[in-house]
């Protein structure tokens, strides 16, 4: 088990980032290793548009450590949608190591917006994601 697995909702093999390099108030630095497991590609490549998830995961990291600052659950969030994806690769090299970074720039009532950014060798990858967060439910 890795920090990851308490700060977002996911489970098992559905934890993609390995590990939190940095993080403030703004954003947060991810890092995970290109898997083999066939989640979303094959054993050579996994495609680029799998970049999403990481992005979104690395997100979810964020949210979920503001969460255990403030003592408060960890919640699901949705990915609403993306803008102006751009990667200069079709796919990631299984066993290759990449870094997430995700910046936010706007995050009210639920609603967040954030400017995301993948690099590795050779590869860098650029996307702007619209993300919501339900709020808590009082029972």
């Amino acid at each position: 088990m890795n920090e990851i697995d308490d700060l977002i909702p996911h489970s098992g093999c559905m934890v993609l980032l390995d590990r939190i390099i940095t993080h403030d108030d703004q954003g947060l630095t991810a890092e995970l290793m290109v898997r083999d497991d066939g989640l979303f590609g094959d054993h050579e490549t996994v495609p680029a548009w799998a970049g999403i998830e990481y992005m979104a995961q690395a997100i979810a990291a964020f949210v979920g450590i503001i969460a255990r600052q403030e003592n408060a659950p960890i919640r699901l969030g949705f990915l609403l949608g993306t803008r102006r994806y751009l990667s200069n690769v079709d796919a990631f090299k299984v066993g290759s190591t990449v870094t997430i970074q995700v910046e936010k720039i706007l995050q009210d009532e639920g609603l967040g917006v954030f400017d995301c950014l993948i690099q590795g060798a050779g590869v860098e990858v650029t996307a702007k994601l619209n993300v919501y967060q339900s709020p808590l439910i009082n029972s």
